[in-house]
């Protein structure tokens, strides 16, 4: 879905615009064809099946919004799949995490049309 450059650029601000209007503080974010990688910081007040929810549910919901033409590919309405992967990470870890978020469009040999 997100091999365009458009839509990579457009799912990007979504994303943002969801955490940003939920507290949530996006540390790095990388978005490729068919998955994302996130890394994010929030409350402790907060769980993370929370936090995906707010990302992937708020971003799907603007995305359709700015782009509607693109729900007739997704007519039932799930932009994003029901996988995930949530793992917290340590102060000494994040910087490694960080790192291989920064890296995935070298590790795919990603090109964006």
């Amino acid at each position: 879905m997100f091999r365009k450059i458009k839509y990579k650029n457009l799912i990007i601000a979504c994303i943002r615009r969801a955490a940003l209007r939920n507290g949530i503080k996006i540390i790095e974010l990388e978005v490729e064809p068919e998955h994302v990688h996130c890394s994010v910081e929030i409350s402790f007040a907060k769980t993370d099946s929370w936090a995906v929810q707010i990302l992937k549910g708020g971003s799907a919901k603007k995305f359709f919004e700015v782009n509607p033409k693109v729900k007739l590919r997704y007519p039932k309405g799930h932009l994003w799949s029901k996988g995930k992967f949530i793992s917290s990470v340590g102060f000494v870890q994040i910087d490694m995490v960080n790192e291989y978020i920064r890296e995935q469009a070298n590790h795919h040999k990603t090109v964006f049309i």
